[in-house]
């Protein structure tokens, strides 16, 4: 599994109310949520991203409330994957839950910059700035992790292991 895009770069401590504030947690609605995904940080980002899209931060990415609403809006823009020098421990969790694939790789959030071209293989957890040729090495998530997120989240994994059970 794996996933190419265009970067969009963010700096250390970006917390949940930044990736989805507050004052829009009054709908359910996951997609109209998306709409407001990044804007007090960067107002482009909705307008901009693609699905396959990465996201690159640096320490402590989604620190703040433990809302699962902030993976799940990157998720429903369509972003691949966020790459970050370290998540907040909540929302890495939230991540996993929810089928947002992440990956820890302080080399690769220092060094890739915004708008280059990279591709991220989930499985081996090499990940390569087609923009400057380097290739990072992240450590991949175990199988049984990795089988969660291509189920696309917790309860579609553990729904899909009573249907293959």
């Amino acid at each position: 599994m794996n996933t190419e895009g265009k970067v969009f770069k963010y700096p250390d401590n970006v917390d949940t109310d930044v990736i989805i504030p507050a004052r829009y947690l009054n709908t359910p609605d996951a997609k109209e949520l998306a709409l407001h995904c990044m804007e007090d940080i960067d107002t482009e980002f909705v307008k901009k991203v693609q699905a396959g899209d990465v996201m690159v931060a640096g320490w402590n990415f989604g620190c703040g409330s433990s809302r699962e609403h902030a993976p799940l809006v990157i998720k429903t823009c369509g972003t691949g994957c966020v790459i970050a020098k370290s998540f907040a421990r909540i929302f890495y969790r939230n991540a996993i839950n929810i089928g947002l694939p992440i990956l820890e790789c302080e080399e690769a959030a220092e060094e890739i910059s915004a708008d280059d071209q990279v591709k991220v293989d989930f499985d081996t957890g090499v990940i390569t700035d087609i923009t400057t040729g380097k290739t990072y090495k992240a450590q991949p998530f175990p199988p049984f992790i990795q089988n969660i997120i291509k189920c696309g989240g917790l309860l579609k994994s553990l729904k899909e292991g009573e249907n293959n059970g």
